[in-house]
C-alpha cells in the first residue's frame, strides 16, 4: 500500500482534505481595506444582517489560520471542524462588541482591525475546547497517536471522510 509505511503523509493529506472546503469558501471573501471594513462593522452594528454574516465570512480564513497555530494537530484533526463550527459565534458576538470608536491613551482615535481585535478571543476559545474535551475523557484514557494514523491511514486510501475521528 502506499501509505502503509509512510504516515505522516496521511496526516499532512488530512489536513489538506479536511480545511480544503473551508478554504474555498473563504477565498470567496477576500480581506477588505481598514475602512470599508469598519463600515461593514458599523452597517452589522446598526442591524444588517447580510453585513453581520458578510464580516463572518471574512474571518472564517482567519479563524482557521488561528487554529492551525493554536492547537495540536492530532486535537486539531479530532476537533478541527467542532471547533470552527463553535467559534460561529464567538464571531458574531465580538461584532457586537467592536468599538468604532476606540482611542489610545492620549485620546487619539486609533481604528484596528477586526481581526486584530478578535485574535485573543479565538486563541483563547480554542484552548477552553480543548480543555473541555480533555476534562470529559476519563484520567487512564489516552490516544493512541499509532492507532489513530493508522485509522487515518486506512479511510484515505477507502476515500472515506476523516471529520468523525
Amino acid at each position: 500500500m502506499f501509505y502503509e509505511e509512510n504516515t505522516e503523509n496521511a496526516f499532512f493529506l488530512y489536513y489538506l482534505l479536511m480545511w480544503e472546503k473551508y478554504r474555498e469558501f473563504s477565498s470567496r471573501y477576500p480581506r477588505l481595506l481598514l475602512d470599508e471594513e469598519r463600515r461593514l462593522i458599523a452597517r452589522a452594528q446598526a442591524g444588517r444582517k447580510n453585513s453581520r454574516d458578510e464580516l463572518v465570512f471574512r474571518h472564517i480564513g482567519f479563524v482557521m489560520w488561528r487554529l492551525r497555530k493554536k492547537i495540536f494537530p492530532l486535537h486539531l484533526a479530532r476537533h478541527g471542524d467542532d471547533m470552527l463550527a463553535a467559534s460561529i459565534p464567538v464571531l458574531y458576538q465580538k461584532i457586537q462588541t467592536y468599538d468604532l470608536d476606540y482611542r489610545d491613551r492620549r485620546n487619539k482615535p486609533k481604528p484596528i482591525r477586526f481581526a486584530s481585535y478578535i485574535w485573543k478571543r479565538i486563541d483563547g476559545f480554542a484552548v477552553d475546547y480543548i480543555k473541555k474535551e480533555n476534562s470529559d475523557r476519563h484520567p487512564g484514557e489516552f490516544i493512541n497517536r499509532k492507532s489513530w494514523r493508522r485509522t487515518a491511514r486506512n479511510r484515505l486510501l477507502c476515500g472515506e471522510s476523516l471529520c468523525v475521528l
